[in-house]
């Protein structure tokens, strides 16, 4: 955003939709925003943000308004609408939503490791290690830990990569020891979804298959 302010003059601004939605739900203007949100609720929308163990700052959040779906239609059962609870939809995201209203994404419910009960976001893993080897594609993605709960894998590209400079580079941005993978599964490609969006359920299979562990994570 600040490259595309300084070079082009454009203020780029971030909001906030899914398909259930249709789709808009938050968003910032160039007028009133702030740095990293996606910005505030439309009108007529409501949330309610669900505690999550282990994470302590905000929850899950649920969303009801004019624009949210009446509910699903399933192949099992064509032609039926399944209504949502009392009209509240669950986006499955995990969000910190500021005194002033502004929501800030912190990842999807399922793309969290619970480690010696913490919620650690495994997207925010990625970013950590794509700012130690950015020419690369990483994935990161759980094990069952007999001790911990859960374990961090990383399954890379990066043939350099190794754990003593992850927690050299985690010590010196100053992460959690908790964010720090304790495998390393190296491979020559991550495997994609036909969208282009990373498969985590074969990089999860890769990563049980190599490190010979279980594959219910």
């Amino acid at each position: 955003r600040r490259v595309w302010r300084e070079r082009f003059g454009a203020e780029i601004v971030e909001g906030y939709g899914l398909t259930e939605a249709a789709p808009v739900v938050a968003v910032n203007s160039a007028t009133h925003g702030r740095e990293g949100s996606v910005g505030r609720l439309l009108p007529g929308l409501r949330m309610r943000i669900e505690p999550v163990e282990g994470i302590g700052e905000g929850g899950r959040l649920w969303l009801s308004g004019p624009n949210i779906m009446l509910g699903y239609i399933t192949a099992d059962r064509p032609g039926e609408i399944q209504a949502l609870a009392n009209g509240w939809h669950d986006t499955g995201d995990i969000v910190a939503v500021d005194r002033d209203g502004f929501i800030f994404i912190r990842g999807r419910a399922k793309r969290f490791a619970k480690i010696a009960g913490e919620m650690v976001s495994l997207g925010a893993v990625e970013m950590l290690v794509a700012a130690l080897w950015p020419e690369d594609h990483h994935a990161a993605v759980t094990l069952p830990d007999e001790r911990r709960g859960e374990r961090i894998v990383l399954v890379t590209t990066a043939t350099t990569a190794d754990l003593t400079a992850l927690k050299r580079h985690g010590r010196a941005i100053g992460a959690s020891d908790l964010m720090i993978p304790q495998d390393i599964v190296r491979v020559e490609e991550i495997p994609l979804l036909g969208t282009g969006k990373t498969d985590y359920a074969t990089a999860h299979e890769i990563a049980a298959r190599q490190l010979g562990r279980g594959a219910a994570a």
